[in-house]
């Protein structure tokens, strides 16, 4: 089940008929059971936008803002810990390990980095400013001060903050490098996995070689300029250059249970912006290695 550090998640209710809260609420999610919703209502778990309990009985008014607290029962445990690399007024940023979620998703709810940091910080205004895999590695920055937030916020659309990573791959069949690579990506079959397809490009990767290594895999740095869904491991699997221990590109078949013994060889290395409080150059760097 879910622990005191999860944050809730937010839903403006859609349109609809129901007669309450919990019919509506039941039909807007099939897949969790009524008597689950009976309980979490008795919990104190479904509550409005101000964080006071709701009635399951309570009218169903299409609009409302509500908050409700999801939960998974036998959540596997991410056996890995994150670091803390910063912490000050406005921003934290944690050294991520491979496999553990940045938000709840899926079956994770206390096993993500935002629930983790929460319950061991006491910050309940832990918003993360952006995301990484799941199965990546290496630094998330979150905001602390909601005061300051959009300022950070800014800094990634704005292309405001650089963004470096590492990543073990083969060699490119072409031996040309570095690289940059433009293209479209888009959503494909199943839906978590991403293709490339034609178009306009909306994603841009630069590539380049920083160890050559002649009986196993190379070492590259990537900078994305862009921030597309899965980019980096589409863009390299495109060229020729899957990285390592990626199940889905260029794989054909959905990846099965974790394999702690063989993580993505990705790892989010470096941030690098200037503060926009102020005016200073920021750089971070992560500890581990691939």
């Amino acid at each position: 089940m879910s622990d005191p550090g999860t944050p809730p998640s937010r839903l403006q209710l859609p349109p609809g008929t129901w007669p309450s809260l919990i019919d509506g609420l039941c039909a807007r999610f099939p897949r969790v059971p009524r008597d689950e919703w009976a309980s979490r209502f008795a919990r104190g778990r479904v509550q409005d936008a101000a964080g006071r309990a709701l009635a399951p009985g309570l009218a169903y008014r299409p609009g409302m803002e509500i908050r409700y607290y999801r939960e998974v029962a036998d959540e596997p445990r991410i056996p890995f810990e994150a670091r803390i690399v910063h912490h000050d007024a406005h921003v934290l940023v944690a050294d991520k390990p491979h496999f553990l979620p940045v938000t709840p998703a899926g079956g994770f709810v206390a096993q993500t980095l935002l629930s983790r940091l929460r319950a061991s910080t006491g910050l309940e205004t832990l918003v993360p400013l952006h995301r990484i895999d799941r199965g990546t590695a290496g630094l998330v920055m979150f905001s602390v001060e909601p005061a300051t937030r959009a300022r950070y916020q800014a800094l990634f659309p704005g292309r405001g903050i650089e963004k470096t990573y590492e990543a073990l791959a083969p060699p490119p069949p072409t031996g040309d490098m570095p690289a940059a690579r433009h293209s479209r990506i888009e959503a494909g079959e199943p839906f978590f996995r991403m293709r490339e397809v034609d178009g306009p490009p909306n994603s841009e990767t630069r590539i380049e070689v920083l160890e050559r290594d002649t009986q196993g895999p190379w070492r590259y740095r990537l900078r994305p300029v862009t921030g597309r869904k899965h980019q980096l491991r589409v863009h390299m699997a495109a060229l020729g250059t899957p990285i390592l221990n990626d199940p889905f590109y260029p794989g054909l078949s959905p990846a099965g249970d974790d394999d702690f013994s063989r993580p993505l060889k990705l790892l989010a290395r470096a941030l690098r912006f200037l503060d926009p409080i102020d005016g200073s150059e920021r750089v971070f760097e992560s500890d581990r290695t691939l």
